[in-house]
């Protein structure tokens, strides 16, 4: 990899600290947590060679879910880990979508049995950060936060925190526990937080975790006006959160963009990531590539970071 993987950030006021960059592991065994695609995405082999060039790479954080892929996503990094005798810090989070089965939510005694069932999975005694992976209107905040006091306080997670919150779910969270952190998703094309949670984040000292960096892809070039979306890609197996995005406006902003890039000497992927480093407010970006090829990208924002008023020029592009 080019350039040099920028210096750790704090996770909020855990006392951890935390890379700027993370391997998504999403896609390890199926596309997400959707059932429909369990079994599909990543085989092992494949994941355990992209694990490979990630680690080779310098990225020593990866993120899971026990829902990502049935499990399957942190098995593979559980015998990643076992065969190679590395371990790296981990993200895994639990809730799982209501889609997927009765079994879904963020009760104490569920919270407990995920947690184990998932440290069974990774071959590991604790994780690093657990989140909740969505807000579960049926259960109050206090006592879910609790499971994660509880945890941490028993050593089988270092840090908590929320994902897939907005600002109130988010300031619910913070006036019932005491979370580090908060995982949404966020991108040249999805700025919604901008608004009012990262401001919350910078207040409380919550740590920013962005995923989805490339708005599935969208941010790498591969959907093309007026050209059918290429199979396999999130267009054709996933596109629900991304279905607001197939507008001439977007493709017009891809153009100024892609433009922008190629004068920089990089991929438009390259220059969305170094976008988004170049917050100060973003503690970490979760790239979740499909091929160790893919972790070109990563490099390229490295190498070329943006100054502060390159950033801004490269968001009036989509403000």
């Amino acid at each position: 990899m080019s350039g040099t993987l920028p210096a750790q950030r704090s996770l909020g006021r855990s006392g951890l600290t935390i890379s700027r960059i993370a391997l998504g592991c999403g896609n390890f065994g199926g596309v997400g947590s959707a059932p429909e695609f369990f079994g599909r995405g990543l085989s092992e082999d494949q994941a355990l060679a992209l694990m490979d060039a990630a680690w080779e790479l310098g990225i020593t954080h990866f993120d899971t879910a026990d829902a990502y892929g049935g499990g399957r996503s942190e098995l593979s990094i559980g015998r990643w880990i076992s065969s190679r005798g590395i371990r790296p810090r981990l993200t895994t989070k639990t809730y799982n979508p209501v889609r997927a089965g009765g079994d879904h939510g963020l009760r104490p005694e569920r919270i407990r049995r995920q947690l184990s069932a998932s440290l069974d999975r990774l071959g590991v005694g604790h994780v690093e950060l657990y989140l909740a992976h969505e807000f579960d209107p049926e259960v109050p905040l206090p006592e879910s936060l609790g499971a994660l006091d509880e945890a941490q306080a028993e050593g089988t997670i270092l840090a908590y925190g929320v994902s897939n919150f907005d600002a109130p779910q988010l300031a619910a969270a913070l006036a019932a526990g005491t979370p580090q952190a908060i995982q949404n998703s966020c991108s040249l094309l999805e700025r919604g937080d901008e608004r009012e949670v990262l401001p919350i984040c910078a207040r409380e000292e919550v740590a920013y975790l962005a995923f989805s960096p490339l708005a599935g892809g969208w941010l790498t070039g591969k959907y093309c006006r007026g050209e059918p979306f290429p199979v396999g890609s999130r267009m054709t197996q996933r596109p629900e959160p991304y279905r607001a995005l197939v507008t001439g406006q977007t493709f017009d902003a891809l153009d100024r963009l892609q433009a922008m890039a190629s004068a920089r000497g990089i991929s438009l992927a390259g220059l969305a990531l170094a976008w988004l480093l170049a917050d100060e407010r973003v503690t970490q970006v979760v790239v979740g590539p499909g091929r160790p090829e893919h972790l070109a990208p990563v490099g390229e924002a490295l190498s070329h970071p943006l100054t502060t008023a390159e950033r801004a020029e490269v968001g009036r592009v989509v403000s």
